[in-house]
């Protein structure tokens, strides 16, 4: 499983409301470091492996044999479903994510900050601990209702934040001049309101497309059959066959579709205004007991649903196992792995995203651009896609690498670098760039001149990649079940194989640990998405 990307959303569409030019940093006379060019290039053919592993393999397959293994019914079941899935998810994610942002940005609703808390809140509860609440509740809970439900309460937070941005960020003056005109509310919403909303709803939107596409264990858990978890069967059962990896292709495929169909649909429109708008903030609209209530069921509706549940599950589990529930050999050293593998592999990916972020905002170009965008495709992929490319590498080409912590880090930092990005790029563009341009003309190299001046200045943006990065890390099950070597156990994969044995009660103390370590970093990721966007 992927972990929740969330905060790229968000970034991302504070990011469109407030674009930052900076000047080229290259001073006269000298050129881009080369150590800087060499290691983006490097990062970034590192990133194409998966896809390049996905073409050689269908070449070496040969089209016999992919046809044969692709034009079958097995793969049009798991493509209907996963499709499926999709087409019924994400526009009830978008108008749950919209409505509760608008109530939560706009409206008079009571205790607005405590809603808006709640409704990032899910963000901490990992996918598939939402399916052991619910499958342990509710034993015959499974099937595509049960898949669309979870889904919904599990990633309706990635429409919710960017939209909820761009709320606090909207001039209210174009909502009064639509008013001044004679529209009604409703109309000002849809003629007004919903346009300036489209960004946070395309990147959303596409950030829970391939969530779903990518998803293991909250389906794997009510059995539900996607491509995700009919690949990971497959390899368990034939270890890397012919039939897993052309299934990752085909998955490949619908990932490279989604963010195709994104950029096509996205448009040109121009989202943000020049001046500072209006210097006032804006009016809340009043509910009323007409709405008013309606609106408050809906947000207590949605909190017991993605909270309660959990919550409640959780609880009832660890009283019945009372303190022996805790006396679990394996649980503390899991917690140890999980911790190390977070912070190891949110610094070195941190420290990969520096020179592609200080290319980006210093000197971009064509290649960079390019640069970039091949680890963004790269990370769109789902996780198991990345570890069946990993699988073969390293058995193939590099066998001594195959299951060693070397393998899982450069799995995650594949899989998370953009998220490491976007805030390490963001803060390198509200460092000046005059300050570079001081200290490289009172004789600093480049390397010193990033490291004391720009990086000092950009690190509240490289704390909250490394932040994101570790939610991501801490939470992820497919890559590690695969890549890690033998005997290690972290959060989830400990919590995987309880549920696989169906011991809920020893499940629990790892379902919980996992929402502690996640919290605090969900807190960061609603602060930070309010500063972000003015608030």
């Amino acid at each position: 499983m992927s972990s929740s990307p969330s905060s790229a959303s968000a970034t991302a569409a504070a990011d469109a409301f407030n674009p930052a030019v900076t000047p080229d940093l290259q001073l006269p006379g000298r050129r881009l470091p080369l150590w800087l060019s060499g290691s983006s290039l490097l990062i970034s053919l590192l990133a194409l492996l998966p896809v390049a592993f996905i073409i050689v393999i269908s070449v070496q397959t040969g089209w016999e044999t992919v046809a044969r293994l692709v034009f079958r019914p097995r793969v049009g079941e798991l493509l209907f479903n996963t499709s499926l899935l999709v087409v019924l998810t994400l526009p009830l994610c978008v108008a749950l994510g919209i409505a509760l942002a608008w109530l939560t940005e706009r409206s008079n609703l009571p205790a607005r900050r405590m809603w808006s808390a709640l409704a990032i809140a899910p963000l901490a509860v990992p996918a598939f601990v939402h399916s052991y609440a619910w499958i342990s509740l509710l034993p015959a809970f499974n099937g595509l209702a049960a898949a669309v439900l979870l889904s919904v309460i599990a990633y309706f937070p990635f429409i919710y934040l960017p939209a909820a941005a761009a709320l606090r960020r909207m001039d209210p003056a174009l909502e009064d001049s639509a008013a001044a005109l004679g529209l009604a509310p409703w109309a000002i919403f849809r003629r007004v309101t919903l346009p300036q909303l489209r960004l946070a709803i395309w990147g959303g939107g596409l950030l829970v497309s391939l969530h779903l596409l990518a998803e293991y264990g909250l389906y794997a858990m009510i059995r539900f059959d996607t491509f995700t978890t009919a690949i990971f069967d497959q390899f368990q059962s034939s270890f890397n066959g012919p039939a897993a990896n052309m299934l990752a292709g085909v998955l490949a495929l619908c990932c490279l579709l989604l963010l195709s169909v994104e950029a096509a649909t996205r448009g040109n429109a121009r989202y943000a205004r020049v001046g500072s708008g209006s210097a006032r903030q804006t009016v809340p609209t009043r509910l009323g007991w007409r709405w008013g209530v309606p609106a408050l069921l809906l947000c207590l509706t949605t909190a017991a649903l993605t909270l309660g549940v959990p919550l409640l599950t959780l609880g009832h589990w660890l009283w019945e196992g009372g303190p022996a529930a805790w006396q679990n050999d394996a649980l503390w050293p899991a917690l140890r792995q999980t911790l190390l593998y977070g912070a190891v592999g949110a610094l070195l990916t941190v420290l990969a995203a520096v020179p592609l972020a200080w290319l980006s905002v210093r000197a971009p170009s064509r290649l960079q651009r390019l640069q970039e965008g091949c680890n963004y495709i790269t990370s769109a992929l789902p996780g198991i896609v990345t570890a069946l490319a990993l699988v073969t590498i390293t058995i193939n080409f590099a066998r001594p690498l195959y299951q060693t912590v070397i393998t899982i880090l450069l799995a995650y930092l594949l899989m998370f670098l953009p998220r490491a990005l976007i805030s390490l790029r963001a803060g390198i563009a509200q460092a000046p760039a005059e300050l570079e341009h001081a200290a490289r003309s009172l004789g600093c190299t480049p390397g010193k001149a990033l490291w004391r001046v720009t990086l000092r200045l950009a690190a509240p943006g490289a704390a909250a990649g490394m932040a994101m990065v570790f939610l991501a890390i801490s939470n992820e099950l497919t890559a590690t079940l695969l890549l890690a070597p033998n005997g290690t156990r972290t959060l989830a994969t400990g919590f995987w194989a309880m549920t696989s044995e169906i011991d809920y009660i020893m499940a629990a103390p790892y379902a919980l640990l996992m929402v502690l370590l996640s919290l605090p970093l969900t807190w960061l990721l609603h602060h930070h998405s309010k500063r972000t966007a003015g608030r």
